[in-house]
């Protein structure tokens, strides 16, 4: 008599390291996705060997400075294949900056340094229902998330941007409910339009996986408003700083 089979299990959050390689990447292509979207497509043989297993992995950008040393930004690899060794980025273009200014200048034939990912977060596709929250800064992984969702899963998203032509469509099999908060310049007012946004939120039934990403402020009220106040798992939840008012520094996964 055989063993018994263990069903795995259900809701896993593993975490997978990947072998750190630096890469010099080619500009193969500038889109101008929105007004202030610009999505940029790059290559090198060197890709074929690239890993990237979570939709809200991170890469480190090398920007040139006036300095000597480069500028260090991290991104998320918005799609990639490693057949055609080209990987597509999504740039938010703001007033100021060291990505704004390389990605507002790209022209094709451009190179760009990067390393990584150096690892990968990996949320099992089994969960009920997904709400995936954020700000531009957000969009390239919130995008990638819903679409590769499996097909009728609810997808929930909460986005500020900055008016109705910043809005983006992905195509997805997911059953997804975007909700676009449409608040002008961003500013400190932000996390309250996330709350309101959120405040009529009813879960769907089942078991949820809730994500927040962006502005440090927005990530830290989005985690006290389910796990703290909404008692939602905390293994469910995770919610990542990718960018601080008034500050300049590394995406940060907020634990607490």
């Amino acid at each position: 008599m055989g063993k018994a089979r263990v069903a795995p299990d259900r809701h896993s959050v593993e975490r997978v390291s990947h072998q750190l390689v630096g890469r010099t990447l080619t500009v193969l292509e500038v889109e101008s996705l929105t007004p202030r979207m610009r999505r940029i497509t790059l290559g090198s043989p060197s890709l074929a060997g690239f890993v990237s297993l979570s939709p809200d992995d991170h890469v480190k950008l090398f920007f040139p400075s006036e300095h000597g040393e480069p500028t260090m930004r991290d991104f998320t690899p918005r799609a990639f294949d490693t057949e055609r060794c080209t990987l597509r980025l999504d740039f938010a273009l703001h007033d100021t900056g060291p990505a704004t200014r390389w990605a507002a200048g790209a022209r094709v034939g451009d190179t760009l340094e990067i390393g990584g990912p150096r690892g990968s977060r990996v949320v099992a596709d089994d969960f009920d229902w997904y709400l995936l929250i954020g700000d531009e800064s957000a969009l390239a992984a919130l995008g990638r998330w819903v679409e590769t969702l499996r097909p009728g899963v609810p997808a929930i998203t909460v986005v500020c941007i900055a008016d109705a032509r910043e809005k983006q469509v992905f195509a997805t099999r997911a059953c997804w409910s975007p909700t676009w908060i449409e608040r002008g310049e961003p500013s400190a007012r932000d996390v309250e339009h996330v709350l309101a946004a959120l405040a009529a939120f009813q879960s769907p039934p089942g078991d949820g996986f809730v994500w927040c990403a962006g502005e440090a402020a927005i990530a830290r009220a989005v985690r006290a408003l389910f796990v703290q106040e909404r008692a939602h798992p905390r293994a469910w939840t995770r919610t990542s700083s990718y960018w601080k008012r008034g500050a300049n520094g590394a995406h940060e996964e907020l634990e607490e």
